[in-house]
């Protein structure tokens, strides 16, 4: 357990013992913590593996949970909802003003991500995740962070050989024994200070605070920037597609809303972090304007491929398998029912 946690514990339990008995004179309120209550949450997990639990999990499997129990509020991509945490993304970015810090670009150690899941998540539920659950869960991370491929496997035996981008960011804080003397001494030199405190910025312009209205989420991702804002685009003529079967069609909006984070399809749809998809069904791969595709799939279409169902069940099915170089990071449908909906939704949407 962290000294922190220690500290808080133990503070909270002389807090109990020494104002128990008054307590429950007076209001019949509050008891010592149990031996086995604070075991119960001394799970921390420490930077050089000590704590982890012997398991495993996949980034297939995590992508399945994740999608069941955090998708809501963190994305299928771990992309994030409105305001609510982004998991993944902001490589490269904590020289900004305005870095975006995540798992994938800012976190030094991958024990933090175990141990926060473990303990915390989901939100209102939390250590009903097994073991195993919450190593795919971290795979998934990780994969959403394009820090390990698609089959990969995280377990207690490889998870030290994970090598987190961010490692080598932070230094030891060392400023109780350089700084804090400066501040506390009677030799304190305090001038030109403010006769007002100013509230300089606010909690939702930093990105922490989710609203319940938004007019379109804020997606973050590395692999695809300065898109958010591109134009309209016009669609070129397509192949004429078949009629479609309108109860595959409902079925597969629901399932599309896997695709919504990163894809738009309907008036006014425009590309985000992928190209927008109105009449992508029968039409030649890399069709939109305005779009930057992967080398792979601008040489399919030179080579005169089409989105017909056959390329398109391949890949929906397991995207990188198809278009190895593909931007897509989402690792594909599980279920045959779900794509073949998703197709024929693609489909009501070229008509």
């Amino acid at each position: 357990m962290s000294k922190y946690l220690k500290l808080a514990l133990a503070t909270a339990i002389s807090t109990a013992c020494i104002s128990a008995p008054a307590m429950a004179a007076s209001l019949g309120l509050g008891r010592a913590a149990l031996t086995e209550e604070i075991a119960a949450w001394d799970k921390d997990i420490s930077p050089d593996g000590t704590g982890l639990p012997v398991g495993s999990g996949s980034v297939e499997y995590g992508e399945e949970i994740f999608s069941e129990g955090c998708a809501s509020c963190h994305g299928e991509f771990a992309e994030g909802v409105d305001n609510w945490p982004k998991l993944s993304g902001g490589m490269n970015t904590l020289n900004r003003e305005d870095p975006l810090k995540t798992i994938g670009s800012y976190w030094p150690y991958l024990s933090t991500t175990y141990d926060y899941i473990r303990r915390s998540m989901p939100f209102g539920g939390a250590q009903t995740l097994s073991d195993d659950d919450v190593y795919a869960m971290v795979a998934y991370i990780l994969y959403s962070n394009d820090l390990v491929d698609d089959d990969f496997v995280l377990s207690n035996e490889n998870f030290l050989e994970v090598e987190m981008p961010n490692a080598d960011g932070f230094v030891i804080d060392d400023r109780a024994v350089t700084e804090y003397s400066q501040f506390t001494s009677e030799a304190a030199c305090y001038e030109n200070c403010k006769d007002t405190v100013e509230i300089t910025m606010r909690a939702a312009v930093l990105d922490v605070t989710p609203e319940e209205e938004m007019s379109e989420p804020m997606v973050e991702h590395t692999q695809e920037s300065a898109l958010e804002t591109a134009p309209v685009v016009e669609v070129p003529a397509a192949a004429v597609v078949a009629a479609f079967d309108a109860d595959l069609v409902a079925a597969g909006e629901k399932v599309f809303k896997k695709c919504k984070a990163c894809h738009q399809v309907g008036e006014g749809a425009k590309n985000k972090v992928g190209p927008m998809l109105n009449g992508v069904v029968g039409a030649p791969v890399a069709h939109v304007d305005g779009f930057k595709y992967s080398n792979d799939l601008l040489a399919a279409k030179d080579a005169g491929r089409v989105w017909d169902e056959a390329l398109m069940s391949e890949f929906l099915a397991k995207p990188k398998s198809v278009f190895k170089k593909t931007k897509m990071s989402f690792a594909g449908l599980k279920k045959d029912s779900e794509i073949v909906s998703v197709i024929e939704y693609l489909k009501s949407v070229s008509q």
